[in-house]
């Protein structure tokens, strides 16, 4: 298993939106707690994207999340939400450009099965972890935050979880 880097304040973490569609108000404030943790959260307007339930058509969604694999000034890249829909872009996924970019990718729900594909079908370490909408967006009643930035920031392993 190939391990991404450790997330450092001040890394640019790629927001996508691979499943379900989601409140803007929500997602605002999963942004502003990605920047109160140190991050430098970026997205453009497709992740506003809707098709019926979905968070856009599942090339668009495809797009974003390659375009994250591809650029070098991001980290990491995170969910906006479960839902449904992620498994739509399972076959639409560039295995090579996910390897070779070995970022961490960061979600539940949904998004587990992307996460699946990261790891079982890239071979390489993601993270069941706490996304935009529903967690990040309630701040600290949402996730623990010592537990989620000692996962994607530290190069170690863990140890035992509280």
């Amino acid at each position: 298993m190939l391990r991404p880097r450790a997330l450092v304040p001040g890394d640019r973490i790629a927001v996508v939106a691979p499943a379900s569609a989601f409140d803007r108000l929500q997602f605002e404030a999963g942004i502003g707690e990605l920047r109160a943790l140190g991050f430098d959260p970026v997205y453009d307007d497709t992740v506003f994207s809707r098709q019926r339930y979905l968070a856009g058509a599942p090339a668009l969604r495809a797009a974003a999340i390659h375009a994250a694999w591809a650029d070098p000034s991001i980290a990491g890249i995170i969910g906006v939400r479960g839902g449904w829909g992620s498994a739509q872009l399972l076959p639409l996924l560039d295995r090579r450009l996910a390897r070779e970019a070995r970022k961490v990718f960061i979600g539940y729900s949904d998004v587990t099965s992307l996460l699946t594909f990261h790891t079982l079908g890239c071979g390489i370490v993601s993270f069941h972890g706490p996304m935009l909408v529903g967690r990040l967006g309630r701040g600290a009643a949402g996730y623990d935050r010592e537990s989620f930035v000692r996962t994607v920031g530290r190069a170690e392993p863990l140890g035992e979880l509280a």
